[in-house]
């Protein structure tokens, strides 16, 4: 469930990019909030249909679209896999189990960020960091 911190942050940040917070909004944006899971369009579409049956795969790509745009979640691409949602905003890596499709956000302390931040060429300044690494959980 959205908390009333949660939904007024989704209202404002909305209202910020010129949208309204709907319900079909709420409903994904509390889909990806509840199980911090990386889902793919389906897996949302699934999810947000059990809470608002009403709900069209149309209407939760144009949420996703509208969350992403306004900031309030990111997209994440592993090559050609489908894209994944991450309501996670801190700056953080994300490992991508190739067994299971299991995705897992890994914490970036602010001292590995800043050597990152120095391999770049002088007068270059990244406007986000992504970095993902792909494998197998440890048996």
């Amino acid at each position: 469930m959205v908390s009333d911190t949660q939904n007024s942050t989704l209202t404002q940040k909305l209202a910020d990019s010129g949208l309204r917070a709907t319900s079909q909004r709420e409903i994904v944006y509390q889909v990806l909030l509840d199980q911090r899971d990386h889902p793919s369009v389906d897996e949302v579409f699934s999810r947000a249909k059990a809470l608002m049956p009403t709900i069209s795969l149309a209407t939760v790509y144009n949420c996703l679209d509208a969350l992403v745009g306004c900031g309030l979640v990111k997209q994440v691409n592993f090559e050609r896999d489908a894209s994944r949602y991450c309501p996670n905003l801190q700056d953080h890596a994300h490992f991508h189990d190739d067994a299971t499709g299991r995705i897992v956000d890994i914490d970036l302390p602010a001292e590995v960020l800043a050597k990152l931040r120095n391999l770049l060429p002088p007068g270059y300044e990244p406007g986000s960091i992504e970095l993902n690494f792909r494998g197998r959980a440890a048996p």
